[in-house]
C-alpha cells in the first residue's frame, strides 16, 4: 500500500467555493507540505497540471532539494510537448533528485485549454497521440535510438543521452474512463488511476483494465484518487464535511457544473453523474461523499468518517486491488497531520510505524510536558 498526498498548486484553504480564509500559492507554503508529507512518511505528492496551477515540473524541482524520500508524481501532456524533450526532462529531475520521479500521463482536459494551448485534437486522437509519445519517450529512456513514424507524431534519430536513475524508467500513472484510454492503459502504463467512484464502480473498472492489459501479456497495478475527511468521530467528520461546502452558493455550483460539461473527459461526466449538481444525497456509498465536485473537477469525492470508518473504506479498495492512494484534505498542511496521526497507526506497515513520527529522547510523542516537570500519561488502551 502507497499512501501519496497532495500539493495544492492550484490553491488552498479551509472552505472551497469562496475566497475566505483562503492561502495563496507560495513556494514557502508548499515547501511546508512537503516537507510535512516527506516527514511523515507519505509515500509520494502528486502534483496537478492544467492552467489553473503554477507548473507542475517547477515546483517538483524547487521542491525536491528541500526533501529526502518524498516521491513526487508529474504530468506529462502528450500532445504539448515533444516526447523526446519530455524524456529528457523526466531523466534529469529524475537523477537531480536520486530516483523519485514518477510521472502522470495526462491526455485529457478541458477541450478550452487544450486549444490554448495549440491541441486541437479530438478525444479519441488525444489518446493515439499519447500511444505514439509513450512509445517514443519509453524508447528512448531505455537508451534506444527511436526512429519513429506515426499518424501524429515522427521522429528520427531520438534519444536521450542521459539516463534516468529508474529502470526502465520512472513509473507510469495514467487515468481515463474511456475505452481509448483503457486500451492505452493497458498497452502502456504501470498504475492505473481512478478518481474515487463507489467499489462496485471502481471493481467493474479494474477487471476490464485487467482484462485488456492480459490480452497484451501485460500486468497493471491499480490507484485510486481520493480527498479524505477523517475526524476523531463520525459526526465530527460530517460536520466538517458540511462546513467545507458552507459557503457554496447554488449560482456558484451551476456557473461550475456548467464549466464542467464541455469537458470530453468521461471520468469528469462520471464524477458529475454521482451529484448531479445537486446538494442533496451527497453520500452516493458509505461514507463516500461527492461534496467536492460540485464545484472541483476531477477527484470530486472524499472518504468522510472516524479512523476506523476511513480505514475500512480504505480496505474495501485495497480487496479489490487497489495499491496506490492519492489523498488530499482542506487545508493540505494541517490535514497531512490530521490523516496521519489519526489513519496511519490502523495501516499496515510501514504506515502503523510510521505513526511514532517525531520520537525524542524521552517516551515521544508525548505532547506538552507538565509543570515543567511530568510526563503525560498515554490514555488505556493506546499503544
Amino acid at each position: 500500500m502507497n499512501i501519496f498526498w497532495f500539493l495544492p498548486t492550484h490553491g488552498d484553504g479551509h472552505f472551497l467555493g469562496t475566497s475566505e480564509n483562503a492561502r495563496p500559492v507560495s513556494l514557502q507554503y508548499l515547501r511546508q507540505i512537503a516537507q510535512a508529507a516527506d516527514y511523515l512518511g507519505y509515500y509520494g505528492v502528486l502534483i496537478p497540471t492544467g492552467r489553473s496551477c503554477e507548473d507542475s515540473w517547477v515546483v517538483a524541482s524547487a521542491l525536491a532539494p528541500l526533501t529526502e524520500k518524498l516521491r513526487f508524481l508529474v504530468a506529462i501532456r502528450p500532445g504539448i510537448i515533444s516526447p523526446t524533450v519530455s524524456a529528457r526532462q523526466a531523466a534529469t529531475l529524475d537523477r537531480l533528485s536520486n530516483g523519485r520521479l514518477l510521472i502522470n500521463v495526462v491526455s485529457g482536459g478541458d477541450p478550452d485549454e487544450n486549444y490554448g494551448d495549440g491541441l486541437f485534437l479530438d478525444h479519441t486522437e488525444r489518446y493515439e497521440a499519447a500511444d505514439e509519445f509513450l512509445q517514443i519517450w519509453r524508447g528512448v529512456l531505455q537508451g534506444e535510438t527511436v526512429n519513429f513514424e506515426g499518424k501524429h507524431l515522427n521522429v528520427k534519430n531520438a534519444k536521450a543521452l542521459y539516463p534516468p536513475v529508474q529502470k526502465p524508467y520512472p513509473p507510469l500513472y495514467f487515468g481515463g474512463s474511456s475505452t481509448v484510454a483503457q486500451d492505452l492503459a493497458a498497452k502502456q502504463v504501470d498504475v492505473y488511476l481512478t478518481w474515487g467512484e463507489p467499489p462496485a464502480a471502481v471493481a467493474e473498472k479494474i477487471a476490464q483494465i485487467r482484462a485488456k492489459a492480459a490480452q497484451q501479456g501485460r500486468e497493471v497495478k491499480f490507484g485510486i484518487r481520493l480527498h479524505v475527511i477523517v475526524r476523531r468521530t463520525n459526526e465530527e467528520a460530517w460536520t466538517a464535511a458540511n462546513q467545507l461546502i458552507e459557503h457554496i452558493s447554488d449560482e456558484t455550483i451551476a456557473k461550475a457544473q456548467q464549466s464542467f460539461a464541455r469537458f470530453d473527459s468521461v471520468g469528469q461526466k462520471r464524477m458529475a453523474a454521482l451529484h448531479g449538481g445537486k446538494r442533496d444525497h451527497l453520500e452516493v456509498s458509505p461514507n463516500l461523499w461527492a461534496g467536492v465536485g460540485l464545484v472541483r473537477g476531477g477527484a470530486g469525492t472524499a472518504l468522510v468518517g472516524d479512523p476506523e470508518t476511513v480505514v475500512a473504506r480504505i480496505k474495501e479498495y485495497a480487496d479489490l486491488g487497489i495499491e496506490s492512494f492519492i489523498f488530499s484534505g482542506y487545508p493540505h498542511l494541517e490535514e497531512a497531520y490530521r490523516f496521519a496521526e489519526l489513519v496511519f497507526p490502523l495501516l499496515p506497515e510501514p504506515y502503523a510505524s510510521y505513526a511514532q513520527f517525531g520520537q525524542t529522547n524521552l517516551t515521544g510523542p508525548f505532547g506538552e510536558m507538565i509543570a515543567n516537570d511530568v510526563v503525560p500519561q498515554k490514555l488505556a488502551g493506546q499503544s
